[in-house]
C-alpha cells in the first residue's frame, strides 16, 4: 500500500491526531486522490509579501515540494510516531528545496516547512488557528472564508483553502477516527477533535457556499472557578452558593444562548461533585472534562449508511438509570430525553445536571415543557409543569453580552406550583449600569432572598453565611 493511502487510513480512533486525507499537489498530471492546484488558485498559505508573481511562485513551489515529500517518505514509516515522521519531513524538505533551487529566505523556508507539515500530519490551514490559545471558535464558510472568535468577537482571517475538495478532506480527517460519516445522503455531522473540541460540519446540497465547518475549541486546561471570577462571569459568593447547591444534591439546569458558555459552566458545576460518587455523563459528542476518578462517559451514536443503528440520548438516559449512578449529567437536553431526565430527577437521582438553549430562566421551563411534549406522551400541561417544578431546583442562566463577555445573568430558584403556574425566584442577578467605549458595565449581586432549599444545605452539613444572599442577618 502506498504511503499516501497509509496516511489516509493510518491512525485509529482516539489515538494521536485524526486520520489523514490526501494532500494537495503541485500543478501537473493529476494523481489519484490528490487535487491539483490550478494556476492562479488561492493558496492555503498566509499573505506573502512582495509582488503577485512571487506569491504565486511560492504557492506553486509549496505544492510541488509537498507532492515530492509524500512520494519520497519511507513507505514503511510508522505514522503513529509523530516525532520520527516530522524528522523525516524536515530532512527531505531541505533536500528537495535545494534540488528545486528555490530562492527563499530563511523565514519563508520555515513557513513553507510548517505549512507542508500541517498538511501531511495536521488539519492543514486550520492548524495555526487551533494552536492559538486566544481563538475560541473557528468557522469555515467554504474554501475562501474563514472566521474566528476571539474574546467573544468575530474576525475574518486571511486563511483560505485550495477548493471545496480541500475542505472536505479536512472534514473527513476529523470525523473518520470516531466512526462518523458525511456525504450527500447524510450531509450533516457532529464530531470532536482529540482534545475534546466540538465540531459540526454541513456540506452541499444543504450548504450553498460549499462545505461549512465549525469548531468550538476547548482550552487545553479546563477553566476553573478562579478563571471565571477573573473573567467577571460570576462572583466568589455566587460560586460558593453554587458549590453548596451541587454538594446538597440539587437538580440544576444551565440555560443560555449559543456560545454563552453553558458547557464550560456545566464543567465547573460538575467539578464540585464529591470524588466518592459515581457519575454517568451522556452527550451527543463527548466534550465534558470531568476530573473525578469514577466517571462513565456515554456518547450517542448516529445512524449508519443504511439509516439504522442510531442510539439517541434518550435511550442512553434510560440505560444510565440501570447503571447505579449517583449523578447523571446530560450535556444538553434538546428533545424527548427531557422527559426521561425529569423522571430520573423525580425518582431518587438527585444532583443531576444538564443544559438547554433558552433566552431566560422562565423560557428554559417553557422549553422543557415543549421537549416533554416531543416525547409523544399525551400528558396534560399541568401534569408536565408539576413534573418540572418537582424535579428542577435551580436554573443558572448565562448570556454572551454584546461586548463579547460571558456572564451569569441570573441564578433562579424553582419554588413550586401556584395554580397552573410554576413559581420562580431570582437569588442572584446581573444589573447593567452603563456601556463605556463598547464595554458593558454592571454588577452581579444577590437579591437578598434566601432560597427555600436552604434547609437542604443544613441537612447536608453545609452552612453558608447570610451575607452570601445579601442579608446582614
Amino acid at each position: 500500500m502506498s504511503l499516501l493511502k497509509r496516511i489516509e487510513r493510518s491512525q485509529p480512533a482516539g489515538e494521536g491526531e485524526p486520520a489523514l486525507p490526501s494532500v494537495p499537489q503541485a500543478p501537473g498530471p493529476p494523481k489519484s486522490g490528490i487535487p491539483t492546484a490550478p494556476p492562479g488558485a488561492p493558496g492555503v498559505s498566509g499573505r506573502f509579501s512582495g509582488a503577485v508573481p512571487a506569491r504565486e511562485s511560492f504557492r506553486e513551489a509549496k505544492y510541488r515540494v509537498q507532492n515530492r515529500l509524500v512520494n519520497e517518505l519511507d513507505p514503511k514509516l510508522d505514522l503513529s510516531n509523530q516525532a520520527e515522521v516530522r524528522r523525516q519531513i524536515e530532512e527531505l524538505f531541505g533536500k528537495v528545496a535545494d534540488e528545486e533551487g528555490m530562492a527563499l529566505t530563511r523565514a519563508e523556508r520555515v513557513r513553507m516547512l510548517e505549512q507542508i507539515t500541517d498538511e501531511i500530519l495536521g488539519l492543514g490551514p486550520l492548524e495555526p488557528l487551533l494552536r492559538d490559545e486566544t481563538v475560541t471558535e473557528v468557522m469555515v464558510n467554504g474554501p475562501q472564508q474563514v472566521y474566528i472568535e476571539r474574546e467573544g468577537m468575530l474576525k475574518l482571517t486571511n486563511v483560505t483553502f485550495q477548493n471545496d475538495e480541500h475542505v472536505m478532506k479536512i472534514i473527513q480527517r476529523i470525523i473518520s477516527p470516531i466512526g462518523r460519516r458525511i456525504d450527500e445522503s447524510s450531509p450533516m455531522v457532529d464530531a470532536r477533535l482529540a482534545d475534546g473540541s466540538r465540531v459540526n460540519a454541513i456540506i452541499p446540497p444543504l450548504s450553498l457556499v460549499g462545505p461549512v465547518l465549525t469548531i468550538r475549541k476547548f482550552a487545553a486546561t479546563p477553566f476553573t472557578v478562579e478563571d471565571l471570577i477573573r473573567f467577571g462571569t460570576a462572583t466568589p459568593d455566587m460560586f460558593e452558593f453554587l458549590e453548596a447547591c451541587v454538594k446538597a444534591r440539587l437538580n440544576v439546569f444551565v440555560s443560555g444562548g449559543t456560545g454563552s458558555g453553558k458547557t464550560t459552566m456545566l464543567n465547573i458545576l460538575s467539578s464540585f461533585i464529591p470524588d466518592d460518587e459515581r457519575i454517568v455523563t451522556i452527550e451527543d459528542a463527548a466534550e465534558l472534562q470531568l476530573r473525578q476518578e469514577h466517571v462513565v462517559t456515554l456518547e450517542a451514536r448516529p445512524s449508519n449508511i443504511e439509516g439504522k443503528g442510531a442510539i439517541p440520548i434518550r435511550e442512553l438516559v434510560r440505560n444510565a438509570l440501570r447503571m447505579r449512578p449517583d449523578r447523571i449529567v446530560v450535556g444538553e437536553c434538546r428533545s424527548a430525553e427531557a422527559l426521561d431526565m425529569l423522571q430520573a430527577m423525580n425518582t431518587g437521582h438527585d444532583g443531576s445536571m444538564s443544559t438547554g438553549h433558552a433566552n431566560t430562566p422562565r423560557d428554559m421551563l417553557a422549553r422543557l415543557e415543549t421537549m416533554v411534549l416531543m416525547s409523544g406522551m399525551d400528558l396534560p400541561l399541568k401534569a408536565i409543569r408539576e413534573q418540572i417544578a418537582s424535579a428542577v431546583d435551580l436554573i443558572v442562566h448565562q448570556n454572551r453580552l454584546k461586548d463579547g463577555t460571558r456572564k451569569i445573568i441570573a441564578i433562579t430558584e424553582v419554588q413550586g406550583m401556584e395554580g397552573d403556574v410554576i413559581v420562580m425566584q431570582d437569588i442572584f442577578v446581573f444589573e447593567q449600569t452603563a456601556v463605556v467605549e463598547g464595554k458593558i458595565e454592571g454588577r452581579l449581586r444577590p437579591t437578598g432572598i434566601r432560597p427555600k432549599f436552604v434547609e437542604k444545605f443544613e441537612a447536608a452539613g453545609i452552612h453558608l453565611p447570610p451575607n452570601v444572599f445579601g442579608s446582614p442577618f
